[in-house]
C-alpha cells in the first residue's frame, strides 16, 4: 500500500518506517523497534493513508516512548492491538491485549468525536519513537540519565522530522508530568513549539487515578479543544 509522498501521512509512515535506533544504550536496557515486522510496515501504512492522506496542519500531542502492549507491537502511538481493530477499523493478527494507555487514549477520542475527526486535527506521537525495556518491564527514556544523554540527540531529530509531517508550531500537548520537564528543556534549546500544554500521562491516570477517570477525560477534552 503507497502513500503519497507529500501528505502529512506519506512523511509519517517514511520517517518511522524507516527509523534507525541508537546504537548503544546503557547495560540491561533494550529497545522493541516493531517496524522491523512486516505486518507492522502493512499496518502503518493503511494507519496512515486512512487518517493522515492530506496536507493539513495538526497538532502534536507527545508521550514518552511507547510501551510494549500498544506502539510497541503495533507501530501506531498509544494503540494496541484491540483499539486498532475496533475504533481504527485496521484488522491484525496480535494477540488482543489492552494497554492501560491506550485504552484511555481511545475512551477520551470517543468522548471528543469520531477518530476520523479527531485525527484530523491531532497526531498523537512520543518523544522517543521505539518502546524501552529493562527486566523485562517498561522503560522511560528519562529512568536512566545515561540513557537520556544517549538518546537526547535521537529525540530532538525525532521532534524536527514529526514537525516536517506538517505539525503547527503554536502548541504541542505533552502527556506526562515528568516527560514535561524533559520536553520544556528541549524546547527551551530549540523553541519548536510556542506553548506546551501539560497533561497527566494516561497510564499514570489509569493505574493511580481511575476513580477519577471521567475528570481526566474533562481534562483532555478542555485542553485538546483549546488548541481548535
Amino acid at each position: 500500500m503507497n502513500i503519497p509522498a507529500s501528505t502529512f501521512g506519506g512523511r509519517a509512515a517514511d520517517f518511522f518506517l524507516n527509523f534507525t535506533a541508537a546504537k548503544r544504550l546503557p547495560k540491561n536496557i533494550r529497545l522493541m523497534n516493531p517496524y522491523a515486522n512486516g505486518e507492522v510496515k502493512e499496518i502503518v501504512k493503511e494507519f496512515y493513508k486512512k487518517y493522515f492522506n492530506d496536507d493539513n496542519k495538526r497538532t502534536l500531542a507527545l508521550g514518552i516512548n511507547p510501551g510494549r502492549f500498544g506502539g510497541g507491537i503495533t507501530g501506531v502511538s498509544f494503540t494496541d492491538p484491540v483499539a486498532l481493530e475496533k475504533y481504527c477499523g485496521i484488522q491484525n493478527s496480535f494477540d488482543k491485549k489492552r494497554e492501560l494507555s491506550s485504552d484511555f487514549i481511545y475512551s477520551f477520542i470517543a468522548a471528543f468525536g469520531s477518530v476520523k475527526d479527531f485525527y484530523s486535527k491531532f497526531f498523537i506521537s512520543a518523544l522517543y519513537p521505539l518502546a524501552l525495556i529493562k527486566d523485562g518491564l517498561n522503560y522511560n527514556y528519562y529512568d536512566d540519565q545515561r540513557l537520556f544523554a544517549a538518546l537526547k540527540p535521537e529525540i530532538i531529530r525525532s521532534i524536527k522530522a514529526q514537525m516536517d509531517f506538517g505539525a503547527s508550531k503554536d502548541f504541542v500537548i505533552c502527556l506526562g508530568r515528568k516527560n514535561g520537564i524533559y520536553l520544556k528543556k528541549i524546547n527551551d534549546e530549540n523553541k519548536f513549539f510556542d506553548k506546551i500544554i501539560l497533561l497527566d500521562h494516561p497510564r499514570y491516570i489509569m493505574q493511580y487515578k481511575r476513580k477519577s477517570f471521567e475528570k481526566y477525560i474533562d481534562d483532555y477534552l478542555a485542553a485538546f479543544k483549546s488548541c481548535t
